[in-house]
């Protein structure tokens, strides 16, 4: 708790832009952590949650074992954090992914990078800062 305390104050304090991207399953305080972005984009496979489906499961109706129906109700897949506003971007990935089109998801994210500091590149850092504040603050 302390440690994801620290890194919400550091990082909230930050004067240059900060990027969160979702590559396989960000939770529990790890998502509180990379929530603290000025935007935050996912692999579109990719699953963010401040809880499993399986702990959710076993609060909810007291059995893990239904942490697909769970995974249903909590809305952790890309495009629906995307559809809710939890996130900016989703990332397409071809399918499967795997060693032989690896170089085609890493040139788009480069692009989508590049686009995402070309669009701080003006903006004052306290500006910068404040936008990632108001952004973590309506989550």
């Amino acid at each position: 708790g302390e440690a994801i305390a620290r890194n919400l104050m550091e990082m909230s304090s930050l004067k240059v832009p900060v990027l969160s991207i979702m590559i396989g399953e960000g939770g529990s305080g790890g998502a509180i952590a990379m929530a603290v972005g000025n935007e935050v984009w996912s692999l579109e496979n990719s699953t963010y949650s401040i809880l499993s489906p399986e702990g959710f499961a076993s609060i909810l109706w007291k059995d893990g074992s239904k942490a697909a129906d769970a995974a249903e109700v909590m809305k952790i897949t890309a495009q629906d954090l995307k559809e809710l506003g939890i996130i900016e971007k989703v990332i397409s990935e071809p399918e499967p992914v795997n060693i032989d089109n690896i170089f085609e998801i890493s040139e788009e994210m480069r692009q989508m990078i590049c686009d995402f500091i070309d669009d701080y590149k003006d903006k004052l850092p306290e500006e910068i800062a404040q936008e990632r504040y108001d952004r973590f603050r309506k989550m």
